[in-house]
């Protein structure tokens, strides 16, 4: 009785369709702080005492009301993690598409200049390259270098090491140099 005393004053109810459709999504789902979300709002949803939820589910009553609040306007997708942050945040998706076209457009050397890039010919570009050419761009310089190599591989360019090879062989001269050994 007590229970549905309860259940009477509380504002939020989740009737059986969506409680079923909260367990089926806490089963399915393999992020952590998701599944406590999901759990959290299904619980007490479902009638539970707010200090039985908190416990369970590690959270304060101002979080557990708020994730009540997101999924009433929007259902279980309004659960999931809505912060952007990081470098990611940092530029806006136009800016990413201006970055993408001008490395697609431009080699490092035409936006540097010879003396500023990173490599003797400035015709690749690399991390310390993109870092001037971004901060040049739209004046966002991000704090790690993974951060340049996910905006490389935002705007379709993949890593690649250099090979290791001297500028100065022949292939000529290497193909009479190994025949001399085949002949030894």
């Amino acid at each position: 009785m007590c229970h549905n005393l309860r259940m009477a004053n509380r504002r939020f109810q989740l009737n059986e369709k969506q409680v079923r459709e909260l367990l089926s999504a806490f089963e399915r789902c393999k992020d952590g702080p998701l599944r406590t979300r999901l759990q959290a709002v299904r619980l007490y949803g479902s009638g539970y005492d707010t200090q039985q939820v908190q416990e369970i589910t590690g959270t304060t009553h101002r979080t557990l009301m708020r994730w009540c609040s997101r999924y009433r306007r929007g259902g279980i997708e309004a659960l999931a993690e809505q912060r952007r942050g990081g470098n990611r945040a940092a530029l806006t998706a136009d800016q990413v598409a201006l970055v993408k076209d001008n490395l697609h457009r431009y080699r490092p050397v035409d936006v540097l200049g010879a003396e500023q890039v990173a490599t003797a010919a400035g015709l690749h570009w690399t991390v310390p390259d993109l870092r001037h050419a971004l901060l040049q761009w739209t004046g966002v310089h991000y704090r790690t270098a993974s951060s340049y190599r996910e905006l490389f591989a935002r705007c379709g360019f993949s890593y690649q090491r250099t090979q290791k090879r001297f500028r100065s062989r022949s292939v000529a001269k290497v193909a009479e140099f190994e025949e001399q050994i085949e002949k030894n």
